[in-house]
């Protein structure tokens, strides 16, 4: 590579039109992680993608750049500089929120004779109050699919999870609350054969 075509490429990445097109994938890239998290998308997708201070913070500033290049007015340029400060202000305390109540995946269980389903529970809090989520994962590899089966909230001694498990490959059993003092409950969530997708979800807290 030429000095020429070394300096030629550095001036077409900092085009305004070329950091704007870059901004436009990254916000692109978001979307199609947003969609797939939904319950029943595809679980490799959101993975890779859903990560909205990931994409969204340089995206805004691509787009800061792009202005600020395209634009001659020193008092656009100064705004835009501004507004782009006031966007990492706001999400650098996410940022340390989304690190340190980072979830974290505590059991992955296969359904009884099948291998291609299993049993999710994802651990996290919510400052001092335990969370946890219940996901049924359905198909191998790329196409793997997740489904919600339960929320809780352990505010409340009552709503703390104590099981998750399997009663059969088409249906799922969770514990809540505690027999010692009577507040368990049993909640049984019949999956479809063909999808996974459970008849119900249950949330508590």
């Amino acid at each position: 590579m030429t000095e020429e075509t070394a300096v030629r490429g550095r001036k077409a990445w900092s085009s305004p039109r070329t950091r704007a097109l870059a901004a436009g994938c990254l916000v692109l890239a978001g979307a199609v992680g947003r969609w797939a998290d939904q319950d029943g998308g595809l679980l490799w997708v959101a993975r890779l993608f859903h990560h909205p201070l990931l994409f969204g913070v340089p995206a805004a500033g691509l787009l800061t750049a792009a202005l600020i290049g395209a634009v001659r007015n020193p008092v656009v340029r100064v705004l835009a500089g501004v507004a782009f400060g006031l966007v990492l202000l706001m999400a650098f305390p996410l940022f340390l929120f989304a690190l340190f109540e980072l979830p974290r995946e505590a059991s992955d269980t296969a359904a009884p004779g099948r291998d291609d389903r299993s049993l999710v529970v994802v651990e996290g809090s919510a400052m001092i109050d335990p969370l946890w989520w219940v996901y049924v994962d359905e198909g191998r590899g790329p196409s793997t699919r997740r489904w919600q089966v339960g929320h809780f909230n352990g505010d409340a001694a009552e709503n703390a999870l104590a099981e998750a498990s399997w009663e059969g490959p088409g249906r799922v059993r969770l514990v809540t609350g505690h027999a010692e003092d009577g507040t368990e409950r049993v909640h049984l969530i019949d999956l479809d054969p063909e999808t996974g997708r459970p008849s119900r979800t249950v949330t508590r807290g």
